[in-house]
Formats: C-alpha cells, sequence, structure tokens
C-alpha cells in the first residue's frame, strides 16, 4: 500500500526521496550497467545486470539499481547508504520497500519499481523518476490483476505522437504511473489523470509530486471512475489515452488485467472512445490514443473503422502500424502478463482463439487514433490508412502538419487551388530510373525524406507539374503552360493535376506559399 500523498508527510518524505535519487538517472544507470547488460534488460534478460551489480557491493548507484530496478534482496546497510536523506524507514512508509529484520545484515527487497526516466520531445529534454508495479521478468511470476505498468512502448510510443503545444485542460484517460500526465504537464495548464485502478491513481500522485519541480507552472489532478465518466459534462484542449484497449475473452477471468481489459466484447472500447471523446472536446480540441481493432471476415478493418469515425462526428485519421493474425495476438498479451510462466497457459491461449472464432476475427491491427472537434462546421478529415514499414506511426509534430494541411485543403476549393501558388517541399527528392540505352525514364518517382517517407510515383506531367513548383507562379497558369507544352487537353489536364496536387498536398510534398 502505497502512502496519502495530500498528506503533508508524504510530503515531506517524498521531498527527501528526490534528493537521494538525485544521481540516480538514465545515464549514470547505462554508465554502470554497460551496453551488453543495458541491451540485455531491453530483452527482457536480466542475468548480465546481475552480475554487475554484484561486482559493486559497495557503490550505493548499484544498491538502488539491484532493489528498484531488478527486484532483488540486498543487505540493509548497503541500501542505507544509498538514501541517507529519507532512511529505510521513510522508504518503508512511503511503502516502496519491506525489511526482513532491524540488523544492518538483514535483506531488504523492493515492494515497487522505480527507475529514472529520460526522454526528449518537440519540447527539449526531460528527466524523471517513475514508480511501478514490478514486471513478471523481475518478479518470475504473472502479474497481479491490480498491476500496475510502469513505462513500455506503447506509453513510448504515445508519448512520441502527441502533439506538444501550449493548451489549457489535458484529459489523460486511463493515467496509470501518470507518464503521459507528466509529459503533458509541460505545455499545459491543467492536467487530470483518471484510472478505474485505485492503485494507479495512488502511484501516479506520487509520481506527480516526485517530479512536480520539474513541470513549475501546471495543476495535477486524479480522480477515479472509468472511461469518460469522472469528466463529464467538463471540456478538454487535448486527451490523450493509453487505454485499456486489449480484445480479451470474457469467458475466461484469469486472462483481465485491470491496466490492459476494459470489460467489453472484442474491440467495443476502442469504438465506444472514437464515438464519445467528442463529449469532452472543446471546438478545435484533440485527441490521441493507441487502440487494438478486429478484421473480420464480413468487414475489413478500414471498413470497420471508417464507420466508427463517421459515427463520432470528428475529423478523424487512424494509422494501423502492426497486424496479428489471432495466434500471435493472443500469445503477445499471454506473455505479456507472465501467464505464459503458470500452468494455465494453454486453457488462455484456447479460450482467445475460441472468443476470435465467435466473431469471425482474420486478425487485429494496433495503431494510432487521432481525432478533432471541429472549431464550426462539418469534419472534413476522414482518413484511414497503414504504415506497416518505414518510420511507422507519426509523430506529434506530423500530426500537427496533418491537420493543418488538411484545414488549408478545405479552404480552398478547385478554383483558389488554381490561384494558389505552390513550393515543394524541402525533404523531396526526385528519381528517374532508365532502361538501358533509354533516354526517357521509365519510372519517375517523388520520395519524401521525412514525414511518413511517402514514394509516389509520377507520369511525365505530374513530374512537369511539380519541378515548375517554385512558389511564384500560380497552379493555373503551370498547368496551363504544361497542356501547351505536351500538346494535351488542357481541361483534362487540370482535372488530372488539380486531383494530383490535393494528394501531394495532404501528403506534405507540396506546400503552400501563403
Amino acid at each position: 500500500m502505497t502512502a496519502d500523498v495530500t498528506d503533508p508527510r508524504t510530503g515531506e518524505l517524498v521531498e527527501r526521496l528526490r534528493t537521494d535519487l538525485a544521481g540516480f538517472t538514465v545515464d549514470t544507470v547505462n554508465d554502470l550497467l554497460g551496453p551488453v547488460a543495458q541491451a540485455a534488460l531491453g530483452r527482457e534478460q536480466t542475468l548480465p545486470a546481475r552480475i554487475v551489480v554484484s561486482r559493486h557491493p559497495d557503490e550505493p548507484l548499484a544498491a538502488l539499481v539491484a532493489v528498484f530496478l531488478l527486484g532483488l534482496e540486498v543487505p540493509a546497510e548497503r541500501l542505507a547508504a544509498a538514501v541517507p536523506t529519507i532512511g529505510l524507514a521513510g522508504l518503508a512508509e512511503l511503502g516502496l520497500i519491506t525489511t526482513a529484520g532491524h540488523d544492518p545484515g538483514d535483506p531488504v527487497r523492493a515492494l515497487l519499481d522505480l527507475r529514472p526516466y529520460s526522454t526528449v520531445d518537440a519540447l527539449g529534454p526531460a528527466d524523471w523518476w517513475l514508480i511501478s508495479d514490478f514486471s513478471e521478468v523481475a518478479t518470475g511470476r504473472p502479474l497481479n490483476e491490480d498491476h500496475v505498468l510502469g513505462v513500455g512502448g506503447a506509453s513510448l510510443t504515445l508519448a512520441r505522437c502527441t502533439i506538444r503545444r501550449p493548451t489549457g485542460r489535458v484529459l489523460d484517460l486511463g493515467t496509470g504511473c501518470g507518464i503521459q500526465a507528466l509529459h503533458a504537464a509541460r505545455h499545459a495548464q491543467h492536467v487530470i489523470g483518471t484510472d478505474i485502478s485505485a492503485r494507479a491513481l495512488r502511484l501516479a500522485r506520487i509520481n506527480w509530486a516526485l517530479n512536480a519541480g520539474t513541470v513549475p507552472g501546471s495543476v495535477f489532478e486524479g480522480r477515479p471512475g472509468s472511461l469518460l465518466q469522472p469528466v463529464a459534462g467538463e471540456l478538454f484542449d487535448l486527451v490523450v489515452s493509453n487505454p485499456p484497449f486489449v480484445i480479451t475473452p470474457r469467458s475466461v477471468p484469469a486472462a483481465t488485467f485491470e491496466y490492459r481489459d476494459g470489460g467489453m466484447v472484442g474491440d467495443d472500447l476502442v469504438r465506444h472512445l472514437i464515438e464519445s471523446v467528442g463529449t469532452v472536446l472543446a471546438p478545435g480540441g484533440v485527441a490521441q490514443f493507441l487502440g487494438n481493432w478486429e478484421g473480420r471476415r464480413d468487414e475489413g478493418w478500414t471498413d470497420r473503422v471508417s464507420s466508427w469515425l463517421e459515427a463520432s462526428g470528428l475529423d478523424g485519421w487512424v494509422v494501423q502500424r502492426e497486424w496479428q493474425d489471432p495466434a500471435e495476438y493472443a500469445e503477445t498479451w499471454i506473455r505479456d502478463s507472465g501467464q505464459h510462466l503458470g500452468k494455465d497457459a494453454d486453457d488462455l491461449y484456447a479460450a482467445w482463439l475460441s472468443d476470435f472464432a465467435s466473431r469471425g476475427v482474420d486478425g487485429v491491427g494496433f495503431g494510432l487514433i487521432t481525432l478533432r472537434r471541429p472549431v464550426s462546421g462539418e469534419p472534413h478529415l476522414r482518413r484511414v490508412e497503414e504504415r506497416r514499414s518505414g518510420p511507422g506511426l507519426p509523430w506529434g509534430d506530423e500530426v500537427i502538419s496533418t491537420l493543418e494541411r488538411q484545414d488549408w485543403l478545405a479552404a480552398h476549393d478547385d478554383d483558389a487551388l488554381l490561384a494558389a501558388m505552390l513550393k515543394v517541399a524541402p525533404d523531396v527528392t526526385e528519381e528517374r530510373h532508365h532502361l538501358p540505352g533509354a533516354e526517357d525514364p521509365s519510372v519517375i518517382l517523388l520520395r519524401q525524406g521525412g514525414g511518413a517517407g511517402r514514394v509516389v510515383q509520377a507520369g511525365t506531367a505530374l513530374a512537369g507539374f511539380v519541378g515548375a513548383c517554385s512558389g511564384d507562379i500560380p497552379v493555373g497558369r503551370l498547368i496551363a503552360a504544361l497542356a501547351s507544352l505536351l500538346e494535351v487537353d488542357g481541361q483534362a489536364l487540370r482535372t488530372e493535376l488539380l486531383s494530383d496536387a490535393r494528394n501531394l498536398l495532404r501528403d506534405g510534398l507540396l506546400e503552400p506559399t501563403d
């Protein structure tokens, strides 16, 4: 049980802990462990790191790593030397450790994972400490149902994809240990984190208090409850969420965990969020969250997700990054919870496969959902795409640019586009491929260096049009000149190139000068 962070005594202990952790950083841990042990930890192999810390019995940093990162027991006197300000009694009072006795040589072990976290985003570098539950790698056993997840691949992905710009109110739905709320506090005035898990909210509040000095001026607030219920009737400029989107068989209670299971059938939780999050978005407000969705024999994933976007009444952009067949998906989440270590793993596996078969599921997609409430009028962005290769999910700056480009296109009809002046984006290059001995190219490719890394195959007319987009000649005049040069029908070429220009503008290969 963790302490109540609103209690003055807890606040005092957190201050002392922060003092003791000053040298406990990502860089110092990496220097201690070295590249081999660090890489092994990334593969969920702890032995190399355990060997390293055993070689430094008198090093305070090694004691912190052993206890709080690796879940090892150490003699009380070793850990006490690493935390002289808060002391072992203070750590125990915060609920971070338990001791086997009162002698200096008695073993001490951590009850919670405590580790440094470092990131660089659009706002620059940030260094925090985060408390969560130990993973199954550290404990060697399946997770508890009320497990509070630490920083993982999904939370890092969401943090990188989230828009970072000054804003007012942010909702972190399903805050977990509070990592997304900390990121949001760097650019928001007021951050509300919600979670159905009481343990998650307690840990998140301690994490916010532990790192409050790094996000001055922001207000944190934690609220218990499911999905949007805790904030019904309120409006937010940004909603971020790594929600409990895992598709779980409802017939097997052992498959459920608070941090990943929303209690709904199939992908209904993601559908519900897409269709309902608009009720808490201020005009112009954006929601970004990760999710899973099913592809079924009678309904492909693109049709399925597109129908949810239509029902939302919001601008919508969905990017699918991964696709797993039902067996792969079941294996992933059984392993994620450590249940592959238990005797009932085969029963869980069978239950997942049976659940998918009951709905005719061919596979499950994973990706990022971006939604926006229009400031006025009807939504005009409806985009569902797949990026199985290349840069992957869009980072925050790409999300912002995509929304801005879509707004520009919506405000310019064909006549306005003909009068506009365009230029080639600075990261775009052209490739020409010739057959041996041929004078003219057989293939012309326009390649985007940044963004989504898109590659567009262009015909002679489109290549000529893009090459002439220098930012000082109206589109209409360029098309008329090309029609004359190529000796083709001007109206037909205008229709073709206006459509192509809109696609290139949408994807960021062309840019307007206005």
